[in-house]
């Protein structure tokens, strides 16, 4: 594949990397969607967008109601959204401490099919977390990053017009108690994890940092740090 023959040579491509802070997850649906018009159009590289949300459960396209296990009164009493998006996958969990990240790629030559650019998404988490000492991976059959038979990590993407949306979910210091209130991906009963429970402190600078890392090595990107005014424009006043 080409993109792979770029990252034989050592060459790569120019991508950015947009960093937010706290975002509502309604605000960043709308943001995401505006970045991925501009992708569509080739009015900008692909472009990674890394932030948190509120609290808030997403279902998805294959989501069954039932694994979100309270009802929405309730969430809504606790001050968390419910959200049905277009990505694929079942149900799951964002809120602050877990580093969310939403590629906005092209699927190219070097990217072709949803399950190989969902494998390398994975990869790139993978040599994230294997810098703060984290043996992670893959599980047969299963999406997302794991460390042996916990998650860390939960990946759930859409495609069209052949651009990316949506993407991962890194638990940081994320309150796994949280994920009590869902049967996380439609799994019943598994275990989630996160980067402080397997490593010890982590600064989430350094956290972003290495996901950056992990996405631009597996990629063949060099992120571009001056964002395009087409996109600075967009991200005023989104987080809080």
């Amino acid at each position: 594949m080409a993109d792979q023959s770029v990252q034989a040579s050592g060459m790569t491509r120019p991508g950015l990397v947009v960093e937010l802070g706290v975002v509502e997850y309604g605000r960043a649906l709308e943001f995401q969607q505006q970045v991925w018009r501009l992708r569509v159009d080739g009015a900008i590289a692909d472009t990674l967008i890394l932030l948190e949300h509120h609290p808030v459960i997403t279902l998805g396209r294959s989501a069954d109601p039932a694994n979100v296990l309270i009802s929405e009164s309730e969430l809504a009493r606790r001050g968390i959204a419910v959200f049905r998006i277009e990505r694929g996958g079942d149900v799951t969990f964002h809120g602050p401490g877990q580093l969310v990240g939403y590629p906005v790629f092209k699927l190219s030559q070097g990217l072709v099919g949803v399950r190989r650019f969902v494998e390398r998404m994975q990869s790139a988490l993978v040599r994230a977390l294997a810098g703060f000492g984290v043996r992670a991976g893959a599980r047969p059959g299963l999406t997302g990053v794991w460390v042996g038979e916990r998650k860390i990590a939960s990946i759930g993407i859409a495609v069209k017009e052949r651009v990316t949306r949506h993407g991962f979910a890194l638990n940081v210091t994320t309150d796994l108690g949280q994920f009590g209130l869902i049967n996380p991906c439609g799994l019943a009963g598994v275990r989630m994890t996160s980067l402080v429970v397997e490593a010890g402190g982590v600064e989430t600078a350094r956290v972003r940092s290495a996901v950056e890392a992990g996405f631009a090595a597996e990629f063949g990107l060099e992120f571009q740090r001056n964002l395009p005014r087409s996109l600075t424009e967009l991200t005023k006043g989104l987080s809080s």
